[in-house]
């Protein structure tokens, strides 16, 4: 009967063993994967050195990004969540050993795992963290970018108006400037015609004295 609790006891190690191995696997990948992303955010672009024409495929690959990073972060939240269960599953294991002292290789491999856990999580933590400082900045940059953009359609409004009012004052400025020449056209026509006429009194008036004379 012992020799049976015993192997079934081995069994179980050897189950939660695997588990352990099969899940740190899985999460490495995961990891690189992950990281593979952080990289990305390090080396694109930001949104505000994209022109007009190319902001909106940049903002449709801002929000690809993002959902991708939602998708993983949970992912790799919950396999770290359960090699969590499956270290303690161990530990609980080791502290449940009553025939014999739990072996200085059963403690090693526990403490393994435990460390491989406490790396893979400081790793997801930093480059969690990198990821999350990234989209920050470019979220910024995105909403100043966009401030300007809406300024500058505001100030292109006002200066359209500007510009009716200038052409529009313009055009009264030439409409005074032609009336101010016709009426100094009429004017001198004016003084032109008085002194035309003073002219021809004087020839009149002349011509009326040798009348008189030949008479």
């Amino acid at each position: 009967m012992r020799t049976m609790a015993s192997t079934q006891s081995s069994s179980r190690w050897e189950e939660l063993r695997k588990q352990a191995s099969q899940v740190e696997n899985e999460l490495y990948l995961k990891l690189v994967s992950f990281s593979k992303l952080g990289a990305s955010y390090s080396h694109h672009e930001p949104l505000t050195a994209v022109g007009t024409e190319g902001s909106g495929s940049a903002q449709a690959g801002a929000e690809s990004s993002g959902r991708m990073f939602e998708t993983m972060s949970l992912e790799i939240e919950q396999l770290m969540s359960k090699l969590t269960e499956v270290n303690d599953a161990m530990q609980e294991y080791v502290n449940e050993t009553t025939e014999t002292a739990p072996t200085p290789t059963m403690l090693h491999i526990l403490q393994r795992h435990r460390d491989i856990l406490r790396n893979y999580s400081q790793e997801f933590s930093k480059t969690k963290s990198n990821i999350k400082a990234h989209r920050d900045r470019e979220d910024l940059l995105g909403s100043v970018r966009r401030d300007i953009s809406e300024y500058k359609a505001s100030a292109g409004g006002l200066n359209r108006r500007t510009d009716m009012y200038l052409k529009e004052n313009e055009h009264l400025r030439n409409s005074e400037r032609l009336t101010d020449e016709a009426i100094s056209v009429a004017m001198a026509t004016k003084e032109n015609l008085t002194t035309q006429r003073g002219v021809f009194g004087n020839i009149g008036g002349r011509l009326s004295g040798m009348t008189s004379i030949l008479e």
